[in-house]
């Protein structure tokens, strides 16, 4: 019987959880207004050596967003260190910090939709009108 899942998504799943823990209660170093930080995903190496960190910053600037990713990426020494102490394993990862911007995007389709959708109702309810006068 195979496994339901692998020992690199269990690693991925349980980093996941810990970086969005110290995230939340032990990183202290903030820009601006306090930005909300959200763990979305971790990519693990097939060799447990890496993990990419996508994280999503709900800040209103690019700038901001990138600031806090570059924050992330100096303090990765300091996050990974509470990671070795929070997490069993012979070898914890190096983490690189990347900008998630499926939620951003996503939210933009979504808008860009709806605001197609209502231009398109407008049309149609103005359009028997027209008719109407032929």
């Amino acid at each position: 019987m195979a496994r339901e899942f692998s020992r690199t998504e269990r690693v991925s799943q349980q980093i996941h959880k810990e970086i969005a823990s110290i995230l939340q209660n032990e990183y202290k170093h903030k820009v601006g207004n306090t930005p909300l930080i959200t763990v979305s995903g971790v990519e693990v190496s097939r060799d447990l050596a890496h993990a990419k960190v996508f994280v999503t910053c709900y800040i209103d600037t690019d700038e901001g967003i990138k600031t806090q990713v570059q924050q992330l990426n100096e303090y990765k020494g300091f996050i990974r260190s509470l990671l070795a102490k929070r997490v069993r394993m012979r070898a914890v990862p190096s983490l690189v910090f990347q900008s998630d911007v499926s939620i951003t995007e996503g939210m933009r389709i979504s808008n860009l939709v709806s605001q197609t959708r209502a231009d398109d109702a407008k049309r149609r309810s103005q359009s028997p009108d027209d008719g109407e006068d032929e």
